[in-house]
């Protein structure tokens, strides 16, 4: 794609009716990523802004040409404590290897350098950034700042042709609607509990996973799986609709019931519900190198790898690791 030629380029902080705008840019970025089934709507981006801790007019730039369009975002979220930070950034393509990405990446480090006083003093302090494999543009830009690869993650995706085979839940178990007013404390805590031995997790406070998953615009409570053993959750598959696809939001297991089959059975399941309502293309994230082998189980369901991401990291000061 053709570079565009200098043109003045102000950068500034993001405002609130910038929404449409940053979405309109995030949807390009994912379309020239051969991606557009990730990209987030403008409700979806509002949401975010929304998030708990999350300033958008100290978090978040913008990049706008000298016609006011948008032509490069940036945004420095608070992962953990002020020690784990993630930069989320987009660049319009013809924009590329103009000094737009340098005016992004050099305030948003600016702005990641101050979350160190504030993050606990023992703690490591890095930033992680995730991007699509095929954006080499972007690789090299992080690379740049010295930032390298640390994981890799697959979007992976499965076309239903027909009605999908439903495995049968293990004995014991069984599925009940989701309530949220009763269910909600207890799937966050199975939740938190099911991802503790995965990269780069940590517990979530109720109000951030309540805002992350109960308050997001696509929300639809009878699209989530929550099995049950007695009066304990076993496993859970919290799914949606976005973008036209259906998406295994997160699928987790309870470490008691791991092995049994229920993760597939899940999964089958969700295949079914989403093929019931018409939807015949599902997606889900995953771990490249996912411990409880879910990359094994996802091709065995026949889903296959339609997008790669790498994971960038960089560490701003020594400490522990949590």
């Amino acid at each position: 794609m053709k570079t565009k030629e200098m043109t003045e380029l102000n950068l500034r902080p993001v405002r609130w009716d910038d929404v449409q705008a940053v979405a309109k840019l995030m949807h390009l970025s994912s379309v020239a990523d051969g991606d557009a089934e990730t990209a987030e709507t403008p409700e979806d981006v509002e949401h975010n802004w929304r998030s708990p801790g999350f300033n958008p007019e100290t978090d978040a730039f913008v990049v706008e040409n000298s016609e006011k369009e948008v032509v490069g975002y940036w945004e420095v979220f608070d992962g953990d404590e002020h020690a784990k930070l993630h930069f989320d950034g987009y660049i319009h393509e013809e924009y590329e290897n103009t000094p737009v990405g340098d005016m992004l990446f050099k305030q948003a480090e600016k702005r990641a350098l101050e979350h160190i006083p504030l993050a606990p003093a023992d703690r490591r302090v890095f930033v992680h950034s995730a991007m699509n494999m095929k954006d080499k543009y972007f690789q090299s830009l992080h690379e740049k700042y010295g930032y390298a690869p640390v994981r890799y993650f697959w979007r992976m995706e499965i076309k239903l042709e027909s009605a999908p085979q439903v495995l049968p839940l293990p004995d014991g178990i069984e599925f009940r609607p989701f309530i949220q007013e009763e269910h909600a404390r207890l799937v966050w805590e199975a939740d938190n509990e099911a991802f503790r031995d995965h990269w780069g997790s940590h517990d979530s406070k109720y109000e951030e996973w309540h805002q992350r998953k109960l308050e997001r615009p696509e929300y639809d409570p009878t699209l989530w799986l929550i099995a049950w053993d007695g009066d304990q959750i076993a496993g859970f598959s919290q799914n949606r609709y976005l973008n036209e696809i259906g998406w295994v939001g997160t699928l987790g297991v309870r470490c008691p019931w791991r092995k049994k089959g229920l993760a597939l059975a899940l999964l089958t399941h969700s295949f079914a519900e989403f093929y019931k309502r018409g939807i015949k293309t599902v997606g889900l994230g995953v771990d490249a190198a996912n411990p409880t082998g879910a990359t094994r189980l996802y091709e065995k369901a026949g889903m296959s790898v339609a997008n790669e991401y790498v994971v960038y990291e960089k560490e701003l000061r020594a400490g522990k690791s949590e």
